[in-house]
Protein backbone atom coordinates (compact mmCIF):
# COMPACT_ATOMS: atom_id res chain seq x y z
CA UNK A 1 0.00 0.00 0.00
CA UNK A 2 2.99 2.28 0.88
CA UNK A 3 3.64 2.74 -2.91
CA UNK A 4 -0.29 3.18 -4.21
CA UNK A 5 0.65 7.08 -4.47
CA UNK A 6 3.09 6.56 -7.42
CA UNK A 7 0.80 4.00 -9.81
CA UNK A 8 -0.98 6.19 -11.21
CA UNK A 9 1.80 7.48 -12.51
CA UNK A 10 4.01 4.58 -12.96
CA UNK A 11 0.84 2.98 -15.11
CA UNK A 12 0.75 5.44 -17.66
CA UNK A 13 4.45 6.26 -17.95
CA UNK A 14 5.32 2.16 -18.58
CA UNK A 15 2.02 1.97 -20.89
CA UNK A 16 3.15 4.61 -23.10
CA UNK A 17 6.69 3.38 -23.56
CA UNK A 18 5.28 0.37 -24.50
CA UNK A 19 2.77 0.79 -27.26
CA UNK A 20 5.63 2.75 -28.44
CA UNK A 21 7.92 -0.58 -28.81
CA UNK A 22 7.39 -4.18 -30.46
CA UNK A 23 5.11 -6.03 -30.50
CA UNK A 24 2.95 -3.63 -29.56
CA UNK A 25 3.73 -0.52 -31.71
CA UNK A 26 3.39 -3.23 -34.90
CA UNK A 27 -0.06 -3.58 -34.82
CA UNK A 28 -3.60 -1.46 -33.99
CA UNK A 29 -5.53 -4.35 -32.52
CA UNK A 30 -2.93 -5.25 -29.98
CA UNK A 31 -2.16 -1.24 -29.01
CA UNK A 32 -6.55 -1.45 -28.80
CA UNK A 33 -6.20 -4.23 -26.31
CA UNK A 34 -3.21 -3.04 -24.61
CA UNK A 35 -4.21 0.47 -24.09
CA UNK A 36 -7.68 -0.68 -22.84
CA UNK A 37 -5.82 -2.92 -20.07
CA UNK A 38 -3.48 -0.09 -19.30
CA UNK A 39 -6.55 2.17 -18.97
CA UNK A 40 -8.50 -0.57 -16.92
CA UNK A 41 -5.40 -0.39 -14.15
CA UNK A 42 -5.08 2.97 -13.95
CA UNK A 43 -8.53 3.34 -12.82
CA UNK A 44 -8.25 0.13 -10.68
CA UNK A 45 -4.98 2.12 -8.93
CA UNK A 46 -6.59 5.20 -8.94
CA UNK A 47 -9.94 3.95 -6.93
CA UNK A 48 -7.68 1.75 -4.91
CA UNK A 49 -5.46 4.79 -3.60
CA UNK A 50 -8.84 6.72 -3.26
CA UNK A 51 -9.93 4.28 -0.40
CA UNK A 52 -7.03 4.51 0.95
CA UNK A 53 -6.75 7.84 1.24
CA UNK A 54 -10.44 8.07 2.33
CA UNK A 55 -10.28 5.49 5.04
CA UNK A 56 -6.72 6.13 6.59
CA UNK A 57 -5.69 9.76 5.84
CA UNK A 58 -3.79 11.26 2.92
CA UNK A 59 -0.41 9.50 2.30
CA UNK A 60 2.64 11.35 1.32
CA UNK A 61 5.53 9.52 -1.47
CA UNK A 62 8.87 10.27 -1.58
CA UNK A 63 10.46 9.42 -4.65
CA UNK A 64 13.94 7.47 -3.94
CA UNK A 65 13.17 8.22 -0.28
CA UNK A 66 14.65 11.78 -0.93
CA UNK A 67 12.89 14.05 1.52
CA UNK A 68 11.09 17.55 1.15
CA UNK A 69 12.22 20.19 0.10
CA UNK A 70 14.86 18.37 -1.47
CA UNK A 71 13.23 15.57 -3.60
CA UNK A 72 10.03 14.71 -5.48
CA UNK A 73 7.17 14.24 -3.46
CA UNK A 74 3.71 13.33 -4.28
CA UNK A 75 0.93 13.48 -1.73
CA UNK A 76 -2.43 11.74 -2.29
CA UNK A 77 -4.89 13.44 -0.45
CA UNK A 78 -9.04 13.23 -1.19
CA UNK A 79 -8.66 16.08 -3.58
CA UNK A 80 -5.91 14.64 -5.88
CA UNK A 81 -7.09 10.97 -5.63
CA UNK A 82 -10.60 11.82 -6.34
CA UNK A 83 -9.13 14.08 -9.54
CA UNK A 84 -7.51 11.00 -10.52
CA UNK A 85 -10.46 8.70 -10.44
CA UNK A 86 -12.20 11.27 -12.87
CA UNK A 87 -9.07 11.54 -15.11
CA UNK A 88 -8.58 7.16 -15.39
CA UNK A 89 -12.22 7.33 -15.59
CA UNK A 90 -12.41 9.78 -18.59
CA UNK A 91 -8.85 8.01 -20.40
CA UNK A 92 -10.83 4.49 -19.91
CA UNK A 93 -14.12 5.89 -22.21
CA UNK A 94 -11.49 7.79 -24.78
CA UNK A 95 -9.17 4.72 -25.01
CA UNK A 96 -12.85 2.76 -26.45
CA UNK A 97 -13.67 4.96 -28.28
CA UNK A 98 -10.59 5.57 -30.17
CA UNK A 99 -9.96 1.80 -30.47
CA UNK A 100 -13.40 2.08 -33.26
CA UNK A 101 -11.07 3.12 -35.80
CA UNK A 102 -10.19 6.97 -34.98
CA UNK A 103 -6.89 5.46 -34.35
CA UNK A 104 -6.51 4.63 -38.17
CA UNK A 105 -6.35 8.66 -38.66
CA UNK A 106 -2.90 8.87 -37.52
CA UNK A 107 -0.08 7.69 -35.79
CA UNK A 108 0.78 7.17 -32.09
CA UNK A 109 -2.72 7.65 -30.58
CA UNK A 110 -2.63 5.49 -27.74
CA UNK A 111 0.74 6.10 -26.27
CA UNK A 112 -0.30 10.15 -26.53
CA UNK A 113 -3.33 9.39 -24.61
CA UNK A 114 -1.74 7.51 -21.98
CA UNK A 115 1.36 10.06 -21.81
CA UNK A 116 -1.60 12.96 -21.86
CA UNK A 117 -2.81 11.08 -18.48
CA UNK A 118 0.93 10.67 -16.93
CA UNK A 119 0.52 14.67 -17.30
CA UNK A 120 -2.78 15.20 -15.65
CA UNK A 121 -2.46 12.71 -12.76
CA UNK A 122 1.25 14.08 -11.80
CA UNK A 123 -0.12 17.95 -11.82
CA UNK A 124 -2.76 16.30 -9.58
CA UNK A 125 -0.16 14.43 -7.15
CA UNK A 126 2.12 16.72 -7.04
CA UNK A 127 3.25 18.37 -3.86
CA UNK A 128 5.82 20.48 -5.63
CA UNK A 129 5.18 23.52 -7.95
CA UNK A 130 8.18 23.07 -9.63
CA UNK A 131 7.15 19.51 -10.45
CA UNK A 132 3.45 20.96 -10.84
CA UNK A 133 5.79 22.91 -14.11
CA UNK A 134 7.16 19.80 -15.35
CA UNK A 135 3.86 17.16 -15.01
CA UNK A 136 2.36 20.69 -16.94
CA UNK A 137 4.95 20.74 -19.70
CA UNK A 138 4.38 16.28 -20.54
CA UNK A 139 0.68 17.10 -20.36
CA UNK A 140 1.05 19.75 -23.00
CA UNK A 141 3.51 18.31 -25.39
CA UNK A 142 1.07 15.08 -25.56
CA UNK A 143 -1.69 17.46 -26.08
CA UNK A 144 0.12 19.63 -29.07
CA UNK A 145 0.74 15.71 -31.19
CA UNK A 146 -3.06 14.89 -30.34
CA UNK A 147 -4.34 18.32 -31.11
CA UNK A 148 -3.15 17.16 -34.91
CA UNK A 149 -4.45 13.81 -34.89
CA UNK A 150 -5.23 13.05 -38.84
CA UNK A 151 -3.70 16.61 -39.87
CA UNK A 152 -6.29 18.86 -41.66
CA UNK A 153 -5.58 23.07 -41.90
CA UNK A 154 -7.99 23.63 -39.18
CA UNK A 155 -6.39 21.44 -36.53
CA UNK A 156 -2.88 22.77 -37.70
CA UNK A 157 -4.25 26.63 -37.44
CA UNK A 158 -5.71 25.78 -34.07
CA UNK A 159 -3.01 23.82 -32.85
CA UNK A 160 -0.16 27.20 -33.16
CA UNK A 161 -1.97 29.34 -31.43
CA UNK A 162 -2.54 26.66 -29.04
CA UNK A 163 1.13 26.29 -28.77
CA UNK A 164 2.11 29.80 -29.03
CA UNK A 165 0.11 30.73 -25.86
CA UNK A 166 1.05 27.53 -24.10
CA UNK A 167 4.75 28.36 -24.77
CA UNK A 168 4.26 31.90 -23.42
CA UNK A 169 2.02 30.33 -20.31
CA UNK A 170 5.53 27.76 -19.85
CA UNK A 171 8.25 30.70 -19.54
CA UNK A 172 6.15 33.11 -17.56
CA UNK A 173 5.47 30.04 -15.43
CA UNK A 174 9.45 29.69 -14.95
CA UNK A 175 9.80 33.45 -14.32
CA UNK A 176 7.29 32.90 -11.40
CA UNK A 177 8.99 30.00 -10.13
CA UNK A 178 12.47 32.10 -10.09
CA UNK A 179 10.90 34.47 -7.92
CA UNK A 180 9.21 32.07 -5.82
CA UNK A 181 12.10 30.35 -5.25
CA UNK A 182 14.17 33.32 -4.58
CA UNK A 183 12.03 34.50 -2.05
CA UNK A 184 10.87 31.73 0.07
CA UNK A 185 13.46 29.76 -0.83
CA UNK A 186 11.86 26.40 -1.62
CA UNK A 187 9.46 25.42 -4.08
CA UNK A 188 7.70 22.59 -1.63
CA UNK A 189 3.80 23.91 -0.81
CA UNK A 190 3.88 23.00 2.54
CA UNK A 191 7.39 25.00 3.18
CA UNK A 192 5.58 27.71 0.83
CA UNK A 193 2.46 27.64 3.25
CA UNK A 194 4.90 28.02 6.77
CA UNK A 195 6.73 30.53 5.34
CA UNK A 196 4.10 33.00 3.82
CA UNK A 197 3.35 35.05 6.58
CA UNK A 198 7.27 35.11 7.35
CA UNK A 199 8.81 36.40 4.15
CA UNK A 200 11.19 39.67 4.98
CA UNK A 201 9.30 42.94 4.10
CA UNK A 202 11.87 43.68 1.40
CA UNK A 203 10.94 41.30 -0.51
CA UNK A 204 6.25 40.63 -0.14
CA UNK A 205 6.23 42.96 -3.27
CA UNK A 206 8.43 40.35 -5.51
CA UNK A 207 6.97 37.52 -4.13
CA UNK A 208 3.45 39.72 -4.93
CA UNK A 209 4.48 40.09 -7.96
CA UNK A 210 5.60 36.47 -8.33
CA UNK A 211 1.80 35.26 -6.97
CA UNK A 212 -0.20 37.18 -10.05
CA UNK A 213 2.02 35.77 -12.56
CA UNK A 214 0.94 32.23 -11.65
CA UNK A 215 -2.66 33.73 -11.40
CA UNK A 216 -2.11 34.44 -14.84
CA UNK A 217 -0.32 30.53 -16.09
CA UNK A 218 -3.20 29.48 -14.11
CA UNK A 219 -5.92 31.17 -15.78
CA UNK A 220 -4.24 30.64 -18.98
CA UNK A 221 -4.21 26.67 -18.14
CA UNK A 222 -7.95 27.00 -16.81
CA UNK A 223 -8.82 29.81 -20.21
CA UNK A 224 -9.63 32.15 -17.33
CA UNK A 225 -11.22 35.43 -19.53
CA UNK A 226 -8.91 37.11 -21.33
CA UNK A 227 -6.70 34.33 -21.75
CA UNK A 228 -9.91 31.95 -22.58
CA UNK A 229 -9.74 32.32 -26.66
CA UNK A 230 -7.27 29.43 -27.73
CA UNK A 231 -10.07 26.99 -26.10
CA UNK A 232 -13.22 26.66 -28.50
CA UNK A 233 -10.80 27.02 -31.70
CA UNK A 234 -8.50 24.26 -30.40
CA UNK A 235 -11.42 22.36 -28.53
CA UNK A 236 -13.95 22.26 -31.86
CA UNK A 237 -10.61 21.23 -34.08
CA UNK A 238 -9.63 18.27 -32.02
CA UNK A 239 -10.50 14.90 -33.20
CA UNK A 240 -14.02 13.74 -30.69
CA UNK A 241 -12.12 11.07 -27.90
CA UNK A 242 -8.94 14.17 -28.18
CA UNK A 243 -11.59 16.99 -27.24
CA UNK A 244 -12.99 14.61 -24.55
CA UNK A 245 -9.98 13.76 -22.97
CA UNK A 246 -8.97 17.60 -22.59
CA UNK A 247 -11.98 17.85 -21.14
CA UNK A 248 -10.22 17.84 -17.68
CA UNK A 249 -7.65 19.80 -18.99
CA UNK A 250 -9.25 22.97 -18.12
CA UNK A 251 -9.81 21.59 -14.61
CA UNK A 252 -6.11 21.48 -13.90
CA UNK A 253 -5.85 24.99 -14.04
CA UNK A 254 -8.84 25.12 -11.49
CA UNK A 255 -7.22 22.68 -9.44
CA UNK A 256 -3.74 24.62 -9.07
CA UNK A 257 -5.72 27.79 -8.13
CA UNK A 258 -7.01 25.91 -5.32
CA UNK A 259 -3.71 24.09 -4.29
CA UNK A 260 -1.55 27.60 -4.66
CA UNK A 261 -3.67 30.55 -4.30
CA UNK A 262 -6.35 28.78 -1.84
CA UNK A 263 -3.79 27.45 0.02
CA UNK A 264 -0.08 29.03 0.00
CA UNK A 265 -1.67 32.46 -0.55
CA UNK A 266 -4.71 31.87 1.71
CA UNK A 267 -6.22 33.09 4.96
CA UNK A 268 -2.85 32.32 6.95
CA UNK A 269 -0.08 34.32 4.17
CA UNK A 270 0.39 37.82 6.13
CA UNK A 271 0.85 40.53 3.85
CA UNK A 272 -0.12 37.64 1.00
CA UNK A 273 -3.32 36.31 2.05
CA UNK A 274 -5.90 36.13 -0.48
CA UNK A 275 -3.82 38.12 -3.01
CA UNK A 276 -5.54 37.11 -6.00
CA UNK A 277 -9.35 37.58 -4.44
CA UNK A 278 -9.83 40.81 -5.72
CA UNK A 279 -9.28 40.03 -9.70
CA UNK A 280 -11.07 36.49 -9.59
CA UNK A 281 -14.16 38.19 -8.86
CA UNK A 282 -14.19 40.13 -11.77
CA UNK A 283 -12.10 38.03 -14.16
CA UNK A 284 -14.63 34.65 -13.00
CA UNK A 285 -17.67 36.99 -13.84
CA UNK A 286 -16.37 38.47 -17.31
CA UNK A 287 -15.48 34.35 -18.16
CA UNK A 288 -19.15 33.14 -17.46
CA UNK A 289 -20.66 36.32 -18.93
CA UNK A 290 -18.38 35.78 -22.61
CA UNK A 291 -18.97 31.94 -22.34
CA UNK A 292 -22.51 32.84 -22.45
CA UNK A 293 -22.51 35.12 -25.13
CA UNK A 294 -20.30 32.76 -27.00
CA UNK A 295 -22.29 29.80 -26.83
CA UNK A 296 -25.38 32.15 -28.32
CA UNK A 297 -23.69 32.43 -31.16
CA UNK A 298 -21.64 28.59 -32.22
CA UNK A 299 -22.54 27.40 -35.31
CA UNK A 300 -21.56 24.02 -34.49
CA UNK A 301 -21.98 21.05 -31.96
CA UNK A 302 -18.18 21.02 -31.24
CA UNK A 303 -18.02 25.14 -31.19
CA UNK A 304 -21.23 24.66 -28.91
CA UNK A 305 -19.99 22.22 -26.19
CA UNK A 306 -16.50 23.86 -26.51
CA UNK A 307 -17.91 27.24 -25.29
CA UNK A 308 -19.95 25.55 -22.98
CA UNK A 309 -16.80 24.52 -20.95
CA UNK A 310 -16.26 28.12 -20.84
CA UNK A 311 -19.43 28.92 -18.92
CA UNK A 312 -18.42 25.75 -16.62
CA UNK A 313 -14.84 27.33 -15.82
CA UNK A 314 -16.50 30.83 -15.43
CA UNK A 315 -18.93 29.23 -12.89
CA UNK A 316 -16.03 27.40 -10.92
CA UNK A 317 -13.79 30.30 -10.96
CA UNK A 318 -16.86 32.47 -8.93
CA UNK A 319 -16.45 29.53 -6.14
CA UNK A 320 -12.49 29.96 -6.52
CA UNK A 321 -13.17 33.37 -5.37
CA UNK A 322 -15.61 32.96 -3.04
CA UNK A 323 -13.20 30.82 -1.34
CA UNK A 324 -15.71 28.96 1.65
CA UNK A 325 -15.76 25.76 2.27
CA UNK A 326 -19.58 25.05 1.27
CA UNK A 327 -18.30 26.78 -2.06
CA UNK A 328 -15.51 24.72 -2.66
CA UNK A 329 -17.66 21.54 -1.53
CA UNK A 330 -20.40 22.57 -4.68
CA UNK A 331 -17.59 22.81 -6.94
CA UNK A 332 -15.77 19.93 -6.61
CA UNK A 333 -19.28 18.06 -7.63
CA UNK A 334 -19.99 20.39 -10.22
CA UNK A 335 -16.14 19.95 -11.54
CA UNK A 336 -16.98 16.42 -11.52
CA UNK A 337 -20.43 16.60 -13.48
CA UNK A 338 -19.01 19.24 -15.80
CA UNK A 339 -16.14 17.42 -16.99
CA UNK A 340 -18.09 14.09 -17.29
CA UNK A 341 -21.03 16.00 -19.40
CA UNK A 342 -18.75 17.94 -21.54
CA UNK A 343 -16.59 14.96 -22.83
CA UNK A 344 -20.35 12.43 -23.93
CA UNK A 345 -21.37 15.61 -25.59
CA UNK A 346 -17.65 15.73 -27.91
CA UNK A 347 -18.10 11.88 -28.17
CA UNK A 348 -21.25 12.61 -29.41
CA UNK A 349 -20.65 15.33 -31.21
CA UNK A 350 -18.21 13.05 -32.89
CA UNK A 351 -21.01 10.12 -34.05
CA UNK A 352 -22.88 13.08 -35.58
CA UNK A 353 -19.81 13.87 -37.67
CA UNK A 354 -19.46 10.48 -38.70
CA UNK A 355 -23.30 10.32 -39.58
CA UNK A 356 -24.16 13.06 -40.71
CA UNK A 357 -22.09 13.41 -44.25
CA UNK A 358 -20.51 16.89 -45.05
CA UNK A 359 -22.71 18.95 -43.27
CA UNK A 360 -20.94 17.23 -40.39
CA UNK A 361 -21.95 18.66 -36.44
CA UNK A 362 -23.07 22.19 -38.47
CA UNK A 363 -26.60 24.07 -37.48
CA UNK A 364 -27.74 23.31 -40.83
CA UNK A 365 -30.15 21.29 -43.31
CA UNK A 366 -28.85 17.80 -44.01
CA UNK A 367 -29.72 14.44 -44.28
CA UNK A 368 -30.57 12.54 -40.99
CA UNK A 369 -27.84 10.65 -38.97
CA UNK A 370 -28.05 7.15 -39.43
CA UNK A 371 -29.08 6.40 -35.88
CA UNK A 372 -31.41 9.10 -35.19
CA UNK A 373 -33.37 7.53 -31.97
CA UNK A 374 -30.15 6.13 -30.13
CA UNK A 375 -27.85 9.62 -30.65
CA UNK A 376 -31.30 11.97 -30.66
CA UNK A 377 -31.75 10.14 -27.05
CA UNK A 378 -28.38 10.17 -25.92
CA UNK A 379 -28.14 13.94 -26.99
CA UNK A 380 -31.47 15.00 -25.21
CA UNK A 381 -29.94 13.48 -21.85
CA UNK A 382 -26.71 15.23 -22.50
CA UNK A 383 -28.61 18.37 -22.94
CA UNK A 384 -30.60 17.95 -19.71
CA UNK A 385 -26.76 17.25 -18.02
CA UNK A 386 -25.08 20.37 -19.65
CA UNK A 387 -28.34 22.63 -18.95
CA UNK A 388 -28.19 21.74 -14.94
CA UNK A 389 -32.12 20.63 -15.08
CA UNK A 390 -33.65 17.41 -13.01
CA UNK A 391 -32.88 14.62 -12.70
CA UNK A 392 -29.59 14.49 -13.94
CA UNK A 393 -26.64 15.71 -11.89
CA UNK A 394 -26.15 19.20 -13.23
CA UNK A 395 -28.99 20.03 -11.36
CA UNK A 396 -27.53 18.98 -8.09
CA UNK A 397 -24.29 20.48 -8.76
CA UNK A 398 -25.56 24.08 -9.94
CA UNK A 399 -27.96 23.86 -7.18
CA UNK A 400 -24.54 23.36 -4.70
CA UNK A 401 -23.18 26.25 -5.81
CA UNK A 402 -26.05 28.81 -5.65
CA UNK A 403 -27.05 27.59 -2.00
CA UNK A 404 -22.87 28.51 -0.67
CA UNK A 405 -23.40 31.99 -2.21
CA UNK A 406 -26.45 32.26 -0.14
CA UNK A 407 -24.69 33.82 2.68
CA UNK A 408 -22.33 36.11 0.71
CA UNK A 409 -22.43 39.60 -0.25
CA UNK A 410 -21.57 38.43 -3.65
CA UNK A 411 -24.81 36.49 -4.43
CA UNK A 412 -25.32 38.88 -6.90
CA UNK A 413 -22.55 38.33 -8.59
CA UNK A 414 -23.09 34.70 -8.53
CA UNK A 415 -26.73 34.07 -9.14
CA UNK A 416 -27.57 35.90 -12.06
CA UNK A 417 -24.79 34.55 -14.24
CA UNK A 418 -24.76 30.80 -13.55
CA UNK A 419 -28.68 31.33 -13.91
CA UNK A 420 -28.35 32.82 -17.52
CA UNK A 421 -25.85 30.32 -18.35
CA UNK A 422 -28.45 27.54 -17.61
CA UNK A 423 -30.71 29.91 -20.01
CA UNK A 424 -28.47 30.51 -22.94
CA UNK A 425 -27.34 26.56 -22.58
CA UNK A 426 -31.16 25.08 -23.08
CA UNK A 427 -31.39 27.57 -25.85
CA UNK A 428 -28.49 26.60 -27.57
CA UNK A 429 -29.14 23.07 -27.07
CA UNK A 430 -33.02 23.06 -28.07
CA UNK A 431 -31.45 24.79 -31.01
CA UNK A 432 -28.97 21.95 -31.89
CA UNK A 433 -31.02 19.10 -30.77
CA UNK A 434 -33.56 20.12 -33.12
CA UNK A 435 -31.50 20.96 -36.33
CA UNK A 436 -29.37 18.12 -36.13
CA UNK A 437 -32.68 15.56 -35.31
CA UNK A 438 -35.40 17.02 -36.74
CA UNK A 439 -34.76 19.36 -39.51
CA UNK A 440 -33.40 16.55 -41.96
CA UNK A 441 -34.09 16.41 -45.54
CA UNK A 442 -33.48 13.58 -47.95
CA UNK A 443 -32.20 10.05 -46.55
CA UNK A 444 -29.03 8.92 -45.12
CA UNK A 445 -27.86 6.29 -47.86
CA UNK A 446 -24.65 5.93 -45.86
CA UNK A 447 -24.78 2.94 -44.23
CA UNK A 448 -22.08 4.45 -41.23
CA UNK A 449 -23.12 3.89 -37.74
CA UNK A 450 -21.60 3.72 -34.30
CA UNK A 451 -19.15 1.04 -33.67
CA UNK A 452 -19.68 -1.00 -30.74
CA UNK A 453 -16.74 0.69 -28.21
CA UNK A 454 -17.43 3.98 -29.44
CA UNK A 455 -21.18 3.21 -27.78
CA UNK A 456 -19.59 1.29 -25.21
CA UNK A 457 -18.18 4.45 -24.23
CA UNK A 458 -20.73 6.82 -24.43
CA UNK A 459 -23.18 4.90 -22.93
CA UNK A 460 -20.49 4.38 -19.58
CA UNK A 461 -20.07 8.60 -19.65
CA UNK A 462 -23.90 8.41 -20.17
CA UNK A 463 -24.70 6.32 -17.13
CA UNK A 464 -22.09 8.34 -14.75
CA UNK A 465 -24.03 11.27 -14.63
CA UNK A 466 -27.42 9.20 -13.24
CA UNK A 467 -24.80 7.86 -11.26
CA UNK A 468 -23.95 10.72 -9.71
CA UNK A 469 -27.42 11.68 -8.28
CA UNK A 470 -28.15 8.09 -6.97
CA UNK A 471 -24.51 8.53 -5.08
CA UNK A 472 -25.01 12.37 -4.36
CA UNK A 473 -24.91 12.00 -0.62
CA UNK A 474 -21.97 9.97 -0.58
CA UNK A 475 -20.34 12.13 -3.04
CA UNK A 476 -21.31 15.62 -1.36
CA UNK A 477 -19.79 14.06 2.01
CA UNK A 478 -17.00 13.03 0.36
CA UNK A 479 -16.50 16.46 -1.51
CA UNK A 480 -17.02 18.29 1.76
CA UNK A 481 -14.50 16.51 3.75
CA UNK A 482 -12.16 17.25 0.54
CA UNK A 483 -13.00 20.75 1.06
CA UNK A 484 -11.97 21.25 4.86
CA UNK A 485 -9.22 19.37 4.42
CA UNK A 486 -7.69 21.47 1.77
CA UNK A 487 -8.73 24.54 3.71
CA UNK A 488 -7.00 23.30 6.89
CA UNK A 489 -3.78 21.68 5.58
CA UNK A 490 -1.68 22.34 1.95
CA UNK A 491 0.12 19.37 1.07
CA UNK A 492 3.14 18.54 3.53
CA UNK A 493 5.79 16.43 3.52
CA UNK A 494 5.66 16.04 7.44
Amino acid sequence: MQHLPVLPLLIPLLAGTLLLMPPLANTLPRQRWAGTLFALLQLAAAVALLLQVHQHGSLMYAMGEWRPPFGIVLVADRLSTMMCVLTAFLLLCVQLYSSANEDQKGKFLHPLLMFQALGIQGAFLTGDIFNLFVFFEVLLIASYALLIHGGGAQKTLANVHYVILNLAGSALFLFALGIMYGTFGTLNMADMQQRAAQIDANDVQLAKAGAMLLLVVFGLKSAMMPLHFWLPRAYAAAPAPVAALFAIMTKVGIYSLWRVHGTIFGDSAGELANIAQPWLWPLAWLTLVLGIIATLASKTLRELVANLVIVSIGSLLLMVALNTREATAGALYYLVHSTLATALMFLLAGLVVQQRGKAEDRFVQSRPVAQPALLGGLFFLGALALIGMPPISGFIGKALMLKAALTSHQILWIWPPILVGSLAALIMLSRAGGTLFWRTRGENTDPARAHPAQLVAVVLLMLSLPLMVVLAGTITEFTQLAAEEMRMEVKSGA
